[in-house]
């Protein structure tokens, strides 16, 4: 099964204290969010492989260490997801970003898509898949069927809170998938909210209700 990350660091669990607190105004919610999801692209990167490259210091000449040219794909699923995005491309400046537009049906509570642009190598790519919540679990799996479903093959979950039950959907129908979460908390409401959760990721992001 894919493994659960979740990501424990002081930073982040004091700056995702601020992001579920409901006095947070959106300038401030946004900005935290792009830290910890910055934060987070710190701790998702770890096992990135490493080649030797020799340089020349002010000193003398030596090897040194750079990134094995793994491509990496940062894939928001809109509209949320877009607010991980430029913390994530502080530290990963060369990723290429795709994008997968759903929405959820109100009657049914299962997402539908709307909109799907890629680079044309993910084959070739990491894929980090990124969205604030993961709570039935229904947008992230359709988002992850959508890029299997165009050669992704290689890809990464990763969302600031999780529900235990979204995590178990993804469990279950990708198991070839890690998830990395900041918290992992206690369950989904009647409406399908996570609690305690942070809200409506997308409202509080850009102002809208």
């Amino acid at each position: 099964m894919g493994n659960v990350h979740v990501l424990d660091h002081p930073l982040i669990q004091h700056k995702l204290t601020y992001i579920r607190d409901k006095n947070t105004g959106t300038k401030e919610f946004r900005e935290l969010v792009d830290e910890v999801a910055m934060l987070m692209a710190f701790e998702i990167t770890r096992n990135l492989p490493l080649q030797d490259q020799t340089v020349e210091t002010p000193v003398m000449e030596t090897k040194a260490k750079v990134l094995a040219g793994k491509k990496i794909g940062l894939i928001p699923i809109l509209r949320a997801g877009l607010g991980m995005v430029d913390g994530m491309l502080n530290l990963l400046p060369a990723a290429r970003v795709g994008h997968v537009g759903l929405y959820r049906d109100p009657e049914t509570l299962e997402p539908v898509e709307y909109y799907i642009k890629l680079p044309k190598d993910i084959s070739e790519r990491e894929l980090i898949v990124l969205d604030p919540m993961l709570a039935t679990g229904g947008s992230a799996n359709d988002a992850i069927h959508s890029l299997k479903k165009r050669g992704g093959k290689q890809i990464r979950l990763m969302c600031l809170v999780g529900a235990p039950e979204g995590v178990e959907r993804i469990q279950q129908e990708h198991p070839d998938v890690d998830i990395y979460l900041a918290a992992m908390d206690e369950k989904l409401n009647d409406h399908g909210y996570i609690v305690p959760g942070l809200g409506d990721a997308g409202d509080r992001l850009f102002g809208t209700k």
